[in-house]
């Protein structure tokens, strides 16, 4: 099986989901106004002011170091741990939530028991394994350190709980897939209305941006009851809370060109301004199809039926990290590539998957970095 039918099974599945995005309001009635950029921290600790959820996609990319780097100085913000309790992340496998709750509050927990939580995702390759996760983790420990343990922050692991130990086959990963328990947006969105509504808290959510669309574009943003459902899609259908869902976007000169002279970072609202009434494609500008289900069937839809949407509508703020030339990427630190126990683990789990090509990316990497 090619990489791409990975990514169509767990499309099928909503395993591999992606975001959302809202119904279009129409052409306003005044022409868009510029955006204006805002202090991101204290944008952020103000949405908290009116909404339970901030949503917060993860970077540029997975990886994007400099968004890595604000989320640790948000969190660092003697502020954020008055307002806010829990962060829920992506790169965590719940199964392992014991084992994060007792590391953030401080317990000793045996390294190789803590590396399971982001090795051991659904994701069978290297996405989380870049050492800004890991030392995300340990930026909550430390500031858990110096507060009460009524104001610690909690970070809730939003990967549904799969146990490799049970995994040898690629029919094993099809029934993991295909269990709607494991959807990787309806177990977040599950946990978030547990852990986090139920008990009258408030949650920074960190994840990829697709999850965070109120209309799936793959799905040529379809309504949920015929798209595939997002995490923010599935929060606000109920009714019971509405996200504030912030988008990373390092481009943003290109639709107004005074972006370039804002702070490094910033946050702008955008409903009503030139960088909300852009197409979402700007946003996320892959060509990648559109699918629909016919007949309990995943199909292709054609190109002259795309329909377009407004970034207001999928987003309410946008986060700018800076020019896009600027951006770094964390990568594998070459030190795993020498560690056999775990380069036949990751190895071994792209097998099953069949991503063939993600596992020659991850053999010739390891043959060029450097061993430190």
């Amino acid at each position: 099986m090619r990489d791409s039918q990975w990514l169509r099974l767990g499309v099928l599945f909503v395993l591999l989901s992606v975001v959302a995005a809202g119904p279009s309001r129409g052409q306003q009635s005044a022409p868009p106004r510029p955006a204006v950029a805002i202090e991101p921290i204290k944008a952020i600790l103000d949405a908290f002011r009116s909404h339970s959820i901030v949503a917060l996609s993860e970077g540029t990319t997975h990886g994007d170091e400099q968004s890595h780097a604000f989320r640790l100085a948000l969190i660092r913000d003697p502020r954020f741990a008055a307002t806010v309790n829990d962060i829920v992340v992506e790169s965590g496998n719940a199964l392992y939530q014991d084992v994060m709750d007792r590391f953030v509050r401080g317990d000793e927990v045996p390294y190789d028991s803590l590396r399971q939580v982001w090795q051991n995702t659904t994701q069978p390759h290297t996405v989380w394994d870049a050492p800004i996760y890991e030392e995300f983790y340990r930026a909550v420990r430390a500031v858990n350190a110096s507060l009460p343990k009524e104001r610690q922050l909690r970070v809730l692991l939003g990967d549904p709980p799969i146990d490799w130990e049970r995994i040898h086959t690629w029919e094993d990963v099809r029934g993991f897939v295909a269990n709607p328990l494991f959807d990787r947006d309806r177990y977040p969105a599950d946990l978030i209305r547990r852990e986090v509504l139920a008990k009258q808290r408030r949650a920074l959510v960190v994840y990829g941006a697709m999850h965070l669309q109120r209309r799936n574009l793959l799905f040529n943003y379809e309504p949920l009851e015929s798209g595939a459902p997002t995490i923010v899609s599935l929060l606000e259908s109920a009714g019971a809370t509405k996200v504030f869902s912030i988008w990373v976007n390092a481009n943003l000169e290109k639709l107004q060109a005074d972006v370039a002279s804002w702070g490094k970072p910033s946050i702008a609202i955008i409903r009503g301004t030139v960088l909300g009434a852009a197409d979402f494609t700007f946003y996320y500008p892959w060509n990648v199809e559109r699918m629909a289900f016919i007949d309990g069937k995943l199909v292709d839809i054609a190109r002259d039926r795309w329909r377009s949407l407004r970034m207001e509508d999928q987003a309410d703020a946008v986060f700018y990290p800076g020019e896009a030339s600027t951006i770094k990427t964390s990568r594998l630190s070459p030190g795993l590539c020498a560690d056999p126990a775990y380069m036949e683990m990751r190895l071994r789990r792209l097998g099953i998957a069949s991503m063939t090509q993600e596992a020659e990316r991850l053999k010739q990497y390891c043959r060029t970095a450097p061993v430190k």
